[in-house]
């Protein structure tokens, strides 16, 4: 029956129908049918009504280009395996999306910076400067443990750094001339020695390193400590505070050196 069809039809389109349902169909010549040589000759012998305007040639026109358009990337290695990672927008895609729509890769979470370096720092055994800070405003239970951990520090051959307020400071220096290893000690004054209370000089007479910034004379107190902290963070791998929530100027502290990388270990005492 579909013989007798295609009999009845005109050549050209009988040879266009059975182009688009036969693949191996070639042309009488036996030459690969291409649109670009025909064209020319329909536009020289003048309109080609079933030549341009046929939807059937039209469609078997682009299944042999998409055929040979899949055999080139199939040539070129790029099967659908290794296309898996580019997503191309189809034609649907582009109408809804627009032309603006770009690819975006997925989201991956930065890791946690603060667990890495804590980890690293479990793993490093070696001695390290360590900074101490903490509130003025401590019982004799808490001086005593934190006597006790700079002594251990500075027993580990840590370098201890701290400045020469009572309360934390104090208790830290105790500790760590405790240990009779004065070169592991540093205090940083906030201003110059004679500013300290009485106690604090007495105290601190004791010490071998013991730096003074008698050019913060002129500045609040609460300016020149804030400086002093800065400093001392700069010269330290790790931050030990002991503070109260509302401790502003060591939360700001403690900040400053989780801005600079440092591992910080934040005690609340409330």
């Amino acid at each position: 029956m579909s013989a007798v069809l295609l009999s009845l039809l005109p050549p050209l389109v009988s040879s266009s129908l059975y182009c688009c349902t036969n693949k191996s169909f070639k042309p009488p010549n036996s030459a690969p049918l291409n649109i670009n040589t025909l064209l020319p000759a329909a536009a020289a012998d003048g309109p080609q009504p079933l030549m341009s305007s046929s939807p059937t040639t039209r469609m078997c026109h682009m299944r042999r280009a998409r055929d040979r358009y899949n055999a080139a990337r199939y040539e070129m290695g790029l099967d659908e395996e290794n296309d898996a990672g580019i997503q191309i927008p189809t034609q649907a895609q582009s109408v809804v999306e627009g032309s603006g729509a770009v690819l975006v890769s997925e989201f991956k979470p930065v890791p946690d910076i603060d667990y890495l370096q804590e980890l690293l720092a479990i793993q490093q055994d070696g001695p390290r400067a360590i900074g101490f800070f903490g509130t003025r405003n401590m019982g004799f239970t808490h001086q005593k443990l934190i006597e006790i951990l700079s002594y251990a520090m500075v027993i580990t051959k840590n370098h201890i750094y701290t400045s020469g307020a009572s309360g934390t400071n104090a208790a830290v220096i105790r500790g760590a001339l405790r240990a009779e290893k004065p070169e592991l000690l540093t205090v940083i004054l906030p201003q110059s020695l004679k500013k300290q209370p009485p106690e604090s000089q007495e105290l601190l007479s004791k010490v071998q390193n013991v730096i003074e910034k008698p050019y913060n004379d002129h500045l609040p107190l609460i300016e020149a400590s804030r400086l002093c902290n800065m400093d001392i963070i700069s010269h330290v791998q790790q931050v030990i505070c002991f503070a109260f929530h509302d401790s502003r100027l060591l939360m700001e502290t403690c900040q400053e050196a989780k801005n600079m990388r440092k591992i910080v270990t934040l005690f609340y005492l409330d």
